[in-house]
């Protein structure tokens, strides 16, 4: 019985000592800077100023003032230490704030984005909307999830609009162009991924960005940016690119029929193989850009840039080149049967254009402005007089 009363009041004991010994140190410590501080305020000085004189004889009026002196120096030492800690603290305090704000910030985000992407899997279009819409939202919030959705957007494209076309609603592979509805009318949600994609392209860290072998007809592209992004064998027949920029992109064996490119930026693009026949190139950059053995028939080139642009074995037959610089531009083993010209198209020295089969005729004069046209996602095909 006296030793189960014993360990109880052992425990209580023990459990009493800790604040009590907790306070009897603090005290010990307050007394302690107290014995300093005595001793820097009130010893100090006198040993300073007594070390300064070095024995020398002075009024006792003269040495109290020294010792004051130093004692008013001490103070104002303890006084911006005591200044500068406060700062530090402080500046400790918010930058502690600021990371317990950044990651409730970035808990807030995460959030955000699994519930979007959650959003893309729904069989309700608007909800597929409402979730590449977040995603495109955050990515212009969150620079370190830019290139992650960038991504997504591309894997989203690509899946829901694959060539040849599969699933129910996408139209046939082999519909004429003047059958097939706007992108934004026929499947919303991509165009809404490739408008966002467009627009994200423009400040992405990353190299490539995947869009090849997908059915991109009638997209509406206008004023995006896409530099670098693969397009290879995509299917963009009667797509609106007008003032895109598709620098250094790759467009091999991709199909632009009729595609609306006026005033883009082609500059080092890849076309080679591609399909530009009746393509609007007007008053386009295709500087430095491989055309090798694309099909340009019908193409209207006029007053286009085209400085070191390489037209080897592509045929241009019937393309409208009035107005294009071509004066740096590789047109060995190129096919220029029936192309149109005028006095302000500029060949390269020594070609004779008339021999290559080009016919010279008056220049157009100005170019419509493209807000008097058709926008090209509706406009109606021609059709084309060139061969398949």
């Amino acid at each position: 019985m006296p030793m189960e009363t014993g360990e109880p009041d052992r425990g209580r004991r023990a459990w009493h000592d800790g604040p009590v010994r907790r306070r009897v140190v603090a005290g010990l410590s307050a007394g302690a800077g107290l014995v300093v501080l005595g001793t820097v305020f009130v010893v100090l000085p006198g040993v300073v100023v007594d070390h300064d004189l070095a024995g020398a004889s002075v009024a006792a009026k003269d040495r109290l003032k020294a010792v004051n002196d130093v004692r008013t120096t001490l103070l104002q030492v303890v006084g911006g230490l005591v200044v500068l800690f406060g700062a530090y603290a402080t500046w400790r305090q918010l930058r502690v704030s600021q990371d317990g704000l950044r990651a409730t910030q970035e808990g807030y985000v995460t959030d955000r984005f699994t519930r979007a992407v959650e959003q893309l899997g729904s069989d309700n279009l608007d909800v597929r909307i409402g979730g590449l819409h977040a995603l495109w939202r955050i990515a212009e919030q969150s620079a370190r999830d830019r290139e992650a959705i960038i991504s997504i957007q591309a894997a989203y494209l690509r899946t829901h609009l694959p060539w040849p076309p599969a699933g129910p609603g996408a139209p046939a592979a082999d519909v004429h162009i003047n059958d097939i509805a706007p992108l934004e009318t026929r499947a919303a949600d991509t165009q809404v991924a490739l408008t966002a994609l467009g627009v994200l392209c423009r400040h992405r860290e990353q190299s490539w960005v995947n869009l090849s072998i997908t059915d991109l007809r009638r997209a509406d592209c206008d004023g995006l940016w896409f530099p670098e992004v693969n397009f290879d064998r995509a299917r963009m027949e009667a797509a609106g690119l007008y003032h895109a920029n598709l620098t250094q992109a790759s467009l091999v064996s991709v199909n632009l029929r009729h595609a609306d490119l006026t005033t883009a930026i082609l500059r080092r693009a890849r076309c080679v193989l591609a399909d530009l026949r009746a393509a609007k190139l007007v008053e386009t950059d295709l500087r430095d850009a491989d055309f090798t053995e694309a099909d340009l028939r019908e193409a209207n080139l006029r007053k286009a840039d085209a400085h070191g642009a390489v037209f080897h074995r592509a045929d241009l037959g019937m393309a409208d080149l009035r107005g294009a610089d071509l004066s740096t531009a590789h047109l060995s083993d190129a096919r220029l049967t029936g192309a149109l010209a005028s006095e302000f198209t500029r060949w390269p020295a020594g070609f004779d254009h008339t021999a290559a089969g080009v016919v010279d005729t008056d220049d157009p004069g100005p170019e419509p402005s493209p807000l008097l046209q058709p926008p090209g996602m509706t406009w109606q095909a021609p059709p084309l007089r060139s061969a398949s």
